[in-house]
């Protein structure tokens, strides 16, 4: 797996609708981005994922969150899953090879546990308090953060809470990449807010 880019940014359909979300962000600079709608049917991810495909740019990956098999149907980069979610194995018997799979993990033993698992990334989070995610786990904060980095082998996605203001020290810990949704979807201009994020974090 070529390694991911700094900002991996979310189109999260609670935001607007994730084929226009994900087309800014594009527009923007991002070149990794993760399709998140909890809500859709099968055939709506489907096509919002396709539609999506179409529009990215040569160089840009899309990521599907949950569903392995739209991925593969779909023939995105991969899929992220949650704990709850298909298990690692199991998706990766879906994907096939050369598929990006990512893992999330909530806790320093998650995160061990995952460092064994097929996946290509383990995101670690939430490292700041999120009002994102329902229900999301205990803020991990970041002395746990780099403890993860620390330990684990597989490159690590921070995720929760993080925005243009504490995104250095989410780098500083060790995170290989930061997953923002609500920093760069709740803005009048995202394609003007994923351009400053790009700048901002390949500087870092």
């Amino acid at each position: 797996m070529s390694p991911l880019p700094r900002l991996y940014a979310i189109a999260d359909a609670s935001f607007g609708d994730p084929v226009q979300l994900a087309e800014a962000l594009f527009d923007g600079g991002a070149r990794l981005v993760q399709v998140r709608n909890k809500l859709a049917s099968s055939l709506e991810l489907l096509d919002q994922v396709e539609r999506i495909l179409k529009r990215a740019p040569s160089d840009a990956r899309v990521i599907v969150n949950d569903r392995a098999d739209v991925a593969r149907i779909a023939g995105a980069a991969g899929v992220h899953l949650g704990q709850d979610d298909l298990n690692p194995a199991d998706a990766r018997r879906v994907l096939g090879a050369g598929r990006i799979l990512g893992y999330s993990t909530h806790n320093l033993d998650q995160a061990e546990a995952a460092d064994g698992l097929p996946a290509d990334y383990i995101a670690a989070g939430p490292v700041f308090p999120t009002s994102t995610k329902l229900n999301a786990d205990p803020v991990l904060g970041l002395e746990k953060l780099a403890a993860i980095c620390r330990i684990v082998h597989k490159p690590v996605v921070a995720v929760g809470g993080i925005k243009l203001e504490n995104v250095r020290d989410v780098l500083q810990a060790g995170a290989h990449s930061v997953a923002v949704i609500r920093d760069l979807l709740d803005s009048s201009d995202v394609a003007a807010r994923a351009r400053e994020w790009v700048k901002y974090v390949n500087a870092e």
